[in-house]
């Protein structure tokens, strides 16, 4: 059997993470992603770094791009606009990340393109939307990180607002965007009609606060900081051990019981002031303090185990290079290597998905910028070699 989405032919116009993110995931699954980007620039996180390969790419560029063919295309040059309908022609999907109104201006947007393919499936990804007082805006993952109150519950509880280590709002509106264009999908497939797609980052933010924002909702109370640890569940936080840190995350009482076992303080799963869940927060003043003169006895290895032993939920607070050397991601697969057109050995982080009958792949490495235009409009439109380099003297590709 094919792969899940091998009869998908899907344009990506979007550059840096949550578009490039969106459309990998896509193209893992199989489908046929076609990267086009600015001749003579591309994608701006090419240029992102260091870090560098020694074959020159950046690595922030190779996160988000595998599984791609990249065709070079200027958008504001009359023929370069033409090439890119006649493609949307053929495509199922296209996904953007302009300004709103951006394409549009150049007969490229919406509506323009969904005259001549109304199967098509438009995905928009912008900072703010496509309507609303702040449309206009830039949208940068750390600006609706702030804005959007995540900062504000992220870091110490006595310091200031601490933005995530990774862009989660531009990954996590790339995911919200391979799933809304996989819905959009099944929709043509019932009724032949494609549509369009709004994804705004300040959105997605707001949409996975979850717990937090709904404890706002119910209380009133505006939530603060914990720093590494949980506003609602006690211990629920790390520890530091003889020679780093044990995340613990005790999620109920009877957990709690088994962890002041393994601690040898079986006295605190019957005082009132630990015994549930409601009281250990009121008291965690008084119990992690306690908790943390015990864990700093032994290594991080010995209470993982101890503890696990226990059926308490822990693990290592491992830094980047420890969580990538880990056994289980080599057996999960979750660090692969693609040689791309230049010789150049990549490793990469794999497909997060394992689905039975249709797993995801790492096929192509992150392309070249512009390697394969030639072929891609050879094949897919039907030009001849003469029409290219006449296309590339006017400078449209």
């Amino acid at each position: 059997m094919g792969a899940a989405l091998s009869d998908l032919l899907i344009l990506d116009l979007s550059r840096v993470l949550a578009g490039p993110y969106a459309t990998q995931l896509l193209g893992d699954f199989g489908a046929r992603i076609i990267k086009v980007e600015k001749p003579g620039l591309g994608d701006e996180t090419r240029a992102w770094g260091p870090p560098f390969t020694p074959g020159g790419q950046s690595a922030y560029f190779l996160c988000a791009n595998r599984n791609k063919e990249s065709l070079t295309l200027n958008l504001k040059h009359p023929a370069g606009q033409a090439v890119l309908r006649q493609l949307a022609r053929r495509a199922d999907v296209l996904v953007e990340n302009f300004r709103p109104g951006a394409l549009a201006a150049l007969g490229l947007g919406y509506a323009e393109l969904r005259a001549d393919n109304p199967g098509l499936v438009y995905c928009a990804i912008t900072g703010y939307g496509q309507d609303g007082p702040y449309a206009d805006r830039p949208g940068y993952d750390t600006v609706i990180q702030a804005q959007g109150g995540l900062m504000s519950v992220t870091g110490p509880a006595d310091g200031e607002p601490h933005k995530v280590g990774v862009a989660v709002v531009d990954i996590t509106a790339g995911l919200y965007a391979a799933t809304s264009i996989l819905a959009a999908l099944r929709h043509r497939e019932r009724t032949g009609e494609g549509q369009q797609i709004d994804i705004a980052l300040f959105d997605v933010q707001l949409s996975w606060l979850a717990n937090v924002g709904s404890a706002y909702l119910v209380s009133g109370q505006a939530p603060g900081r914990y720093g590494n640890a949980h506003a609602t569940i006690v211990p629920y936080q790390p520890f530091a051990a003889a020679d780093g840190s044990v995340m613990v995350a005790v999620g109920n009482d009877g957990q709690f019981a088994r962890f002041c076992a393994a601690l040898g303080r079986n006295e605190w799963a019957t005082d009132p002031r630990y015994a549930t869940n409601p009281a250990r927060v009121a008291h965690r003043d008084a119990l992690v303090p306690q908790i943390a003169a015990l864990t700093i006895a032994r290594p991080v290895a010995a209470w993982v185990e101890v503890l696990l032993a226990a059926g308490v939920p822990c693990g290592p607070v491992n830094d980047i290079p420890a969580a990538l050397a880990d056994p289980h991601t080599v057996a999960r697969g979750m660090l692969q290597e693609v040689t791309d057109a230049s010789g150049e050995t990549l490793r990469l982080i794999g497909p997060a998905p394992k689905l039975s009958a249709t797993p995801a792949s790492v096929r192509l490495a992150p392309p070249r910028l512009g390697e394969q235009t030639d072929a891609l409009l050879r094949e897919l439109l039907g030009y001849d070699p003469a029409r290219v380099a006449e296309l590339r003297e006017v400078g449209a590709v």
